[in-house]
């Protein structure tokens, strides 16, 4: 039985308020860092993993070093962990994008799995390289514990496939800066035992 550890990076600008952030390079806020830090402790308290592999993008390296330090792993990146393409909405208020595009944003927010971002990806693309790097790391850490830094966006594509959910369900995952979701994955059988668990992780 492989255990997988799935996180997302600590709080960054453009959360509050929502952008599209997707492959922007943003540095964790302070808030972020202290986030990474207890999401570190939680970590290391709690299991002892073989591997910690982040998205390349500074805020997933940021923080999984943070978990790797604690725990004495080195981490790696992989690249199918990156945050989905939003092209030319990148770093564009929510807001602004509604106003400016209503159709294409309410298609969105109703029926995700219909969207490709203009110059960017759609979530079967994003699907596609998830689940590259889910098997990826199953076959490389049977048996072992093995903890992901990913994205929103990233961690609930991996949610819905684990979760056997279509596309269409996108919306109604959450995931909070640092939280945990554990998943046991054995052969074809999967058992997700918890999801966006914040427990400890300072929000404010």
């Amino acid at each position: 039985m492989t255990k997988i550890i799935l996180t997302r990076h600590g709080d960054v600008v453009g959360i509050r308020p929502k952008r599209f952030r997707g492959r922007a390079q943003l540095a964790l806020t302070e808030l972020g860092e202290r986030q990474a830090r207890a999401l570190a402790e939680r970590v290391a308290a709690s299991w002892r993993p073989a591997a910690i592999y982040t998205s390349p993008l500074y805020r997933c390296v940021t923080t999984g070093e943070r978990i790797g330090t604690a725990c004495s792993v080195a981490a790696s990146t992989v690249d199918d962990l990156m945050d989905l393409d939003y092209g030319q909405w990148q770093m564009r208020v929510q807001d602004e994008i509604k106003a400016e595009q209503p159709q294409l944003f309410n298609l969105w927010h109703t029926a995700p799995q219909l969207v490709r971002f203009p110059g960017g990806e759609s979530l079967q693309d994003l699907v596609a390289r998830t689940s590259n790097a889910l098997r990826a790391v199953l076959l490389a850490h049977p048996g072992q514990t093995v903890v992901l830094v990913g994205h929103d966006s990233v961690n609930r594509a991996l949610l819905l496939q684990l979760l056997d959910q279509p596309l269409s369900a996108y919306g109604k995952i959450v995931q909070d800066p640092c939280c945990l979701n554990e998943i046991d994955v054995e052969g074809d059988h999967v058992e997700v035992h918890r999801v966006n668990d914040t427990a400890g992780i300072p929000h404010g």
